[in-house]
């Protein structure tokens, strides 16, 4: 999965010193406007993906927790048509995955599932939350950090190297208009597997 320790220590348990503050699902309404700039100033659409990424608790009430989450999902396809999917990865972590042509719905999905975990008692097992764009077969990111309570733009070019200089741009563009950590120290990657991959692959 190409997680690789990065997600596991600043965005995983051992991020609890770094946490700005509680999670907060309200924070990903911000992307409902920024999908809107992505395509209309920097001609990158939705690529109609998105992902929940948290980490696990072996007990059954979290099972319930999760079992929940998958029911709000499921009702919410009937309503949006938004599918899902769950995945667990190589490292432990733990996948809610979204697809959907209106971006509009995968933001109100992935709000609804993070809720969930939040209401139940669980908002500090969330850890990310991904909404994908694309352009040219290439992918690019924005990030949204429970620990840290803000967004922050991810451009792999490979499974070890990233463009820098576009998240520079995206950053500029999007700032104010999403809440983007200002620390560039926590711009923190989630390599794929593969090239042209996404990291819940």
């Amino acid at each position: 999965m190409g997680l690789f320790d990065s997600l596991r220590s600043v965005l995983g348990m051992s991020a609890e010193a770094d946490a700005t503050r509680a999670a907060d699902p309200e924070d990903l309404f911000g992307m409902s406007t920024a999908y809107l700039t992505m395509a209309a100033d920097l001609d990158f659409p939705s690529a109609g993906e998105a992902a929940l990424c948290f980490s696990n608790v072996d007990s059954t009430d979290f099972a319930s927790t999760v079992e929940e989450v998958e029911a709000i999902l499921d009702a919410g396809k009937e309503e949006t048509g938004t599918d899902h999917w769950r995945h667990s990865d190589d490292y432990g972590y733990h996948w809610f995955v979204l697809h959907d042509s209106d971006p509009e719905d995968l933001v109100t999905s992935v709000h609804f599932a993070a809720d969930e975990f939040v209401e139940r008692g669980y908002g500090s097992r969330l850890l990310a939350a991904l909404f994908a764009f694309e352009r040219d077969g290439g992918y690019v990111y924005w990030v949204y950090s429970f620990r840290r309570g803000a967004y922050y733009p991810f451009v792999p070019t490979g499974t070890s190297s990233r463009d820098s200089k576009l998240e520079f741009k995206l950053q500029a563009v999007l700032d104010g208009e999403l809440t983007v950590e200002a620390d560039e120290e926590y711009w923190y990657p989630l390599w794929p597997d593969r090239a042209g991959r996404h990291p819940w692959e």
